[in-house]
């Protein structure tokens, strides 16, 4: 093969490797991204600068530096996030060497394996059709690759590119709809897959759920089998935190095996979740679950948390059964778990731990000091805001006494602080509060932005006892959602604000949007074995045997259509023929009368024949067959002459 390269060939390889690299320039680290920018124009001006490639040794040095940085910043070179940091250097370096039509079909080849990369890191919508458009850009660079002479115009690789990805898709739908799926992703993610997603945490210290209103990520979608619960009662339980260590709650001590029985009452809500990959075990549930309804791989665990067995490391669909009123443990706590839930650190606080001291020194109960500290909370001096004043060491001491401002997690910290301090036992819960129904798809959505924190007292006979103090401080957060609650603040984001012009217009598309990556995710991310054995069920393929012949027949189909397609591509082509195509239609017009040219009949004498039987329309064929035989056989036909036959046949009437 010649190895001549154009320089447009290479300046569009080049301009395609960048916009493959695109979205991956924010995952990388930064020197990285720099690098590959450096490259890439370093190519550009090469090319159009005639500068030779670098020298063997300058590559070697600088391969190995590469593979160095890149071992150095992650720890490793394989994995989701080395690898392909990894891969997309080398491939760029690549451009250093470039000098003969055999490396630009190697880069093709990396180009194809550099785009399967992206499908790691997201499967949303935009991320297949942005790869898709990528892969019309790889497949023409393919086809100019393998083109011996100067380079085609863009127009007409682009074409060749496209048509050819075009004829490859009912291949790409065949083999997604009938391929037999295994359980879990299509590969298994190693153990650095990534960062830990953003969201919701194990811990919990003041401004981190306050710092999640800012994100408006979907954390889960819900579908509630027939009514769903009022606002006021749902709270999504997640992480129970049990230990405080003056700043940040965290897990600690928590009872370990399954949760005890539970007594519940009232109105269950059966509903469907589907969970957004966040790393970590724990799943979401209404509170309170019911245990006979877990997921096979989950459990609840001492302090009712639901669990699963696994990391949720990909998008996870369950079905639970929740009442959201109940009383749990109510039997007396060992007293392991009463210390447990009543410990706070020596030396913090003293405030706090002065107040709740002096109100049991009056001779207050358990639910007078409970009411006392929320009749605190509904003072006129005490304010839900996102933008609270940093707070020290003795956090809760500066905010019930000094600054007065907090978000959910001051006033849940500072509330089981005083429980703790009165001796009576108390954890705090974080997860989600509320939903929003997106009516075009009769599902409630669930963002980061939900994030809430409350907490749970253990009272003698009641067992434990949700109480959330910010409904004593802002009921609507509770009532109608965060949006409502900071309504008048001026510190809500743009896609909360209901005063923000255009609120409503963004508010529709966006329900559209998420509608259409509901549906996405269901029908192909979540396409796993049920969902095809459901699908295929309805064409009586609902097993591997008939699945796989359904599979063969349908790929041979496919093939032997496009072989067939491509083949019809080299047939001789006949040209159109105007004057015989009319004639043909006059011949159909007087077939209607059953008078059909007999074969061996000549034009001439087969308008003799129709004039002798029907002699009213002897002129009219007279005069067409004259004008058809000297179009035909005497000179070329020009427009006016073929216009003029054609309304001599459009005015023959049978």
């Amino acid at each position: 093969m010649n190895d001549f390269l154009p320089r447009a060939v290479l300046l569009r390889l080049v301009a395609v490797l960048a916009v493959v690299l695109v979205p991956h320039l924010a995952r990388f680290p930064l020197w990285e991204s720099l690098l590959l920018g450096a490259v890439l124009m370093w190519r550009v001006l090469a090319i159009l600068r005639q500068w030779r490639p670098l020298n063997r040794w300058a590559r070697i040095g600088l391969t190995l530096a590469v593979f160095g940085a890149v071992y150095g910043a992650f720890g490793n070179i394989a994995g989701q996030s080395a690898g392909t940091a990894l891969l997309a250097a080398m491939a760029c370096l690549k451009l250093t060497e470039l000098n003969s039509r055999r490396d630009v079909l190697v880069m093709v080849l990396l180009l194809y394996f550099l785009l399967i990369t992206h499908f790691l890191f997201s499967q949303e919508i935009w991320t297949a059709f942005y790869l898709l458009a990528c892969a019309v850009l790889i497949t023409s660079l393919l086809v100019e690759a393998n083109h011996p002479d100067s380079a085609l115009p863009w127009r007409v690789t682009l074409r060749a590119g496209g048509r050819l990805v075009l004829q490859s898709l009912p291949l790409m739908l065949l083999l997604f709809l009938l391929f037999p799926r295994v359980p879990g992703p299509l590969w298994g993610l190693p153990a650095d897959a990534g960062a830990t997603q953003s969201g919701l945490g194990d811990d919990m210290t003041p401004g981190d759920i306050q710092n999640l209103i800012q994100n408006e990520a979907v954390a889960f979608r819900v579908r509630f089998t027939g009514p769903a619960p009022p606002s006021e009662l749902m709270y999504w339980r997640g992480p129970v935190l049990a230990h405080f260590d003056g700043h940040k709650w965290d897990a600690g001590y928590l009872p370990e095996g399954e949760a005890p029985p539970a007594e519940t009452s009232g109105e269950s809500y059966r509903y469907e979740i589907v969970l957004e990959p966040q790393r970590r075990r724990w799943l979401l549930a209404l509170d309170l679950p019911d245990r006979a309804g877990l997921p096979p791989d989950s459990s609840l665990t001492g302090s009712y948390q639901l669990v699963s067995r696994n990391e949720v490391r990909e998008r996870r669909l369950y079905q639970l059964v929740s009442y959201p009123h109940y009383r749990m443990e109510a039997a007396e706590l060992s007293p392991r778990e009463r210390n447990a839930y009543l410990q706070l650190p020596p030396g913090f606080n003293p405030r706090t731990l002065d107040l709740a001291h002096g109100w049991r020194a009056e001779g207050m109960d358990d639910a007078q000091v409970v009411r006392a500290i929320i009749e605190r909370f509904k003072g006129k001096d005490f304010y839900y805001t996102l933008n609270p004043p940093r707070l020290g060491r003795n956090s809760v001491d500066e905010f019930l006494f000094d600054t007065h401002r907090g978000f959910c997690e001051h006033y849940a910290s500072a509330f089981t602080v005083v429980m703790r301090a009165a001796g009576i036992p108390a954890r705090v819960v974080t997860g989600y509060q509320g939903a929003t129904r997106n009516e075009v798809g009769d599902y409630y959505l669930v963002q980061q932005s939900d994030a809430h924190a409350w907490s749970e007292i253990w009272l003698p006979g009641r067992g434990w006892t949700r109480i959330d103090p910010t409904a004593a401080v802002a009921p609507e957060r509770v009532q109608k959602g965060i949006s409502a609650a900071l309504e008048n603040s001026g510190s809500l984001p743009a896609y909360l604000d209901p005063t923000r012009r255009g609120f409503r217009v963004m508010t529709m598309l966006r329900a559209r949007w998420d509608w259409a990556n509901n549906q996405w995710n269901h029908w192909v991310l979540g396409y796993g074995p049920d969902v095809q054995q459901q699908f295929l069920g309805h064409f009586g393929l609902d097993d591997w045997s008939n699945m796989i012949l359904a599979l063969t027949a349908g790929i041979s189909i496919a093939l032997g259509a496009l072989n067939f397609g491509l083949m019809r591509q080299f047939l001789p082509r006949r040209e159109p023929d105007p004057v015989q195509e009319q004639w043909l239609r006059l011949r159909k017009r007087l077939r209607r009368a059953d008078l059909e040219q007999a074969p061996g009949e000549g034009p001439l004498d087969f308008s003799r024949r129709v004039s002798r039987q029907r002699p009213d329309l002897a002129a009219a064929i007279e005069q067409a067959c004259a004008l058809y035989l000297r179009l035909r056989y005497l000179q070329a036909p020009d427009e006016a002459q073929l216009r003029r036959f054609g309304e001599l046949v459009a005015a023959l009437r049978v």
